[in-house]
């Protein structure tokens, strides 16, 4: 999965902003979200994305590959991704 070229990536102090050029939406991640993009990006599945998730965050197994596919659906339902 990666971002469609219109979408710019922004690093805040929070995480990180999505912005897409054709619409001028934006999408606000926390620091588990962005998380969670970097994995998916770079590559990774939702399994993936949950198992860095309970790795790194206080969060149980279910709970995260509930939140890795919302974000996923997030993503494409925006238009945001491409793969």
């Amino acid at each position: 999965m990666r971002l469609r070229a219109e979408v710019s990536l922004v690093e805040t102090d929070y995480g990180k902003v999505l912005l897409d050029g054709r619409t001028g939406r934006y999408w606000e991640l926390n620091p588990t979200g962005s998380l969670a993009l970097d994995e998916l990006t770079s590559g990774g599945d939702v399994d993936s994305v949950a198992t860095r998730l309970t790795d790194e965050f206080e969060v149980g197994a279910e709970r995260a590959r509930s939140d890795a596919e919302a974000l996923v659906a997030v993503l494409v339902e925006a238009g945001l991704v491409d793969g």
